[in-house]
């Protein structure tokens, strides 16, 4: 399985235009042969930052994603939104425990 985990940011008068993009991006994703789990939250003492966190079975799930049309539509929508900072990093992880 694959972790990917990060923030991005974006202008705080722009959250509630970039919602419904996210939303978007989000629900299309889930929908995806391969997603686990896909996600955005808010930082709640740092207005603007997302962290953002995916889990995806393979690589092969992941390379499909990365081809596919709403992250097309995704990727050009950051301009209008203001989304300049992004930082992502991919992991690979094992089954999960409990804690």
């Amino acid at each position: 399985m694959l972790l990917i985990v990060g923030t991005i940011r974006l202008p705080s008068e722009n959250l509630d235009a970039a919602r419904p993009v996210m939303k978007r991006m989000a629900d299309a994703s889930r929908s995806e042969d391969g997603c686990i789990e896909y996600g955005y939250a808010e930082d709640v003492f740092d207005r603007g930052l997302i962290h953002v966190k995916e889990l995806w079975r393979d690589q092969d799930a992941l390379d499909r994603h990365v081809a596919a049309p709403h992250l097309t539509e995704w990727r050009a929508a950051w301009p209008g939104l203001g989304i300049g900072d992004r930082n992502l990093r991919v992991y690979d992880v094992q089954e999960p425990r409990p804690v």
